[in-house]
């Protein structure tokens, strides 16, 4: 990732007050990859205190979203970053490339693939995706999670 840029926007507006904890990592886009980045979510949710609930739900969204990286896009990594305020959880990941229509939910069908993000848009107050910020073919799929009583996006 080139300096100065996130993977994500910002969550809130910043002030005075207004406390925003941030991890990111980067994994090989390997299906064995996708295990790891399980844990490091679970891992660092629990260090900063969110719920059980909460972190087991981040882990299955950072599960769906790794893989969709990992399966769909070129290149030779992913990125994972994890962001949380007082009101929320925003989880993004981006890969180094696309195809020519971006991510779509599908919802079911004789297969078992294609339903991550079905799955994402069912646990999560919103979602979405966004290509990188001018760095490269890549794109950003993100979704945030409430920490208390859910929040409209």
């Amino acid at each position: 990732m080139a300096p100065g840029n996130a993977v994500t926007p910002r969550l809130a507006p910043m002030c005075s007050g207004n406390v925003v904890r941030r991890y990111g990592f980067e994994l090989p886009a390997r299906a064995e990859s996708v295990s790891r980045a399980r844990k490091l979510t679970t891992d660092r949710l629990l260090r900063w205190g969110v719920s059980k609930a909460v972190s087991d739900t981040a882990e299955l969204v950072v599960s769906e979203l790794v893989t969709n990286a990992v399966v769909h896009a070129a290149g030779d990594h992913v990125i994972c970053e994890l962001r949380v305020d007082t009101e929320r959880l925003r989880i993004a990941v981006e890969d180094q490339g696309y195809g020519p229509t971006g991510p779509q939910l599908h919802r079911g069908g004789a297969d078992e693939g294609g339903r991550g993000l079905f799955l994402v848009d069912s646990m999560c107050t919103c979602w979405g995706a966004q290509d990188t910020s001018g760095y490269g073919p890549g794109r950003v799929v993100w979704a945030e999670l409430p920490l208390g009583a859910e929040q409209p996006c």
